[in-house]
Parts: structure tokens; C-alpha cells; sequence
């Protein structure tokens, strides 16, 4: 069952554990790539002139995010569509509460998958911005390893969560058939017939008598 208001609340702000720990980490590295894109949309959009960037000739965010590659996806800056991204990467880290694993496994699933797909893109986009530039933007591959980063986080809670619907599945055909016991406790022994895997019952057909090679000789 799903924590009220109140106590997700409390959860989220007071309680620890290994799985709240990892989602926090990924919180912040998601504010990393929001921040990114929050700077090189600033600039893409003329409110800052130019970026500060490192001191090395592999490096020029100025030119590289004012260049054509940095403007032809959706007829939008680039900068903008990261901090997009990274918000929601930030809400599915953020929603549902410290056993959301067990109440909601949809949520950590979906935070891994997401992940997944920020890093892939972030790594495919890198290699389109050194090809058309010659040049990265730093901003940008900080973003990436961010991206990377929150994958080894995501991934755990994932796994829990996968285990719980597959356990699930297996503990609700359990159930199944102990209930079908409790209706029916004169089943479980009956010599007459199976009880298959679903919980059901087939009858079990009758077995012919082998007949002895002198019942012959004897009636003669």
C-alpha cells in the first residue's frame, strides 16, 4: 500500500536505507544535468554571452553550443531540452516511497530504464559533437558522467523490484492452491485424481490389471 502524504513525507526526509541512499545520489546527479543544461541554455537563448569553460584545446562550450548540431533537434536549444530530461529522470528517483520496490516496482523499473536511455544518448550525442565540432562542450560531458553514474545507482532497486513481481506471481498461484485445499481438503490425497499446477484436479485413469501368463491353465 502506498504511504499517505504525511508519511512519504517522513520517509523521504527522515528515514535511510540502502535503496533511499542510491535514489538521493541520483536526485543530485539529475540536478547536475538540470544545471548543465540550465547554464548552456542561458547562453543558447543570448542571456549570457559566452561560457566559461576548461583550459584544454579539446574543450570550447562557446562554439560548440552555438553551433548547427546544438539547434536542430525540435527547433530548440539544446540546453533546454536537457534540463527537461534530467527533471524527469529527477521525479522518477524522487516519486514513491522507501519500499516502493514492493508497493510500486513500476517506478524503480522505470528509473533504471530511464537512466539507461540518458546515458546512451549522452554518450551518442558526445560523439556527434566532437565529429561536427572537433570540440566537446564540458558541460555537456559533465552531464554524461552523471549519466553513467546513475545507472550503477538505479539499477539495484530495479532488480528488487523485478524479483518482487516474479515472486509475487509464483506466492498468488501458491495461494491458489491453498485455497482450493481449504475448500476441498479431501483432494489433496484423493488416489483417484492429480492435482495439477494451477491448483485444479484431473481424474486419473483407472490402470488395467496385468493378466498372469497361467490364469489360463488354471480354468482348463
Amino acid at each position: 500500500m502506498a504511504p499517505s502524504p504525511r508519511e512519504l513525507s517522513r520517509q523521504l526526509r527522515e528515514q535511510t536505507s540502502d535503496d533511499l541512499a542510491r535514489r538521493r545520489w541520483t536526485v543530485g546527479l539529475s540536478f547536475v544535468g538540470v544545471g548543465a543544461g540550465v547554464i548552456v541554455g542561458l547562453y543558447q537563448m543570448g542571456i549570457l554571452r559566452r561560457l566559461p569553460d576548461l583550459p584544454s584545446k579539446y574543450f570550447d562550450a562557446t562554439r560548440v553550443d552555438a553551433s548547427d548540431y546544438a539547434y536542430k533537434r525540435m527547433q530548440t536549444p539544446d540546453g533546454l531540452l536537457m534540463v527537461a530530461s534530467y527533471a524527469v529522470t529527477a521525479i522518477l528517483a524522487g516519486a514513491g516511497g522507501r519500499d516502493r520496490a514492493r508497493e510500486n516496482p513500476a517506478l524503480p523499473i522505470a528509473l533504471a530504464a530511464k537512466t539507461v536511455y540518458d546515458a546512451g544518448l549522452a554518450i551518442k550525442l558526445g560523439k556527434e559533437e566532437w565529429d561536427e565540432n572537433g570540440a566537446l562542450c564540458g558541460y555537456c560531458q559533465a552531464a554524461t558522467v552523471a549519466s553513467i553514474a546513475s545507472v550503477a545507482l538505479a539499477v539495484p532497486e530495479a532488480v528488487k523490484a523485478v524479483d518482487h513481481l516474479l515472486g509475487g506471481s509464483n506466492e498468488r498461484r501458491l495461494s491458489d492452491v491453498d485455497q482450493t485445499m481449504e475448500r476441498d481438503p479431501g483432494r489433496r490425497f484423493a488416489p483417484d485424481r492429480m492435482m495439477e499446477a494451477d491448483g485444479s484436479h484431473r481424474p486419473i485413469a483407472p490402470r488395467s490389471r496385468p493378466r498372469h501368463a497361467g490364469a489360463g491353465q488354471h480354468g482348463a
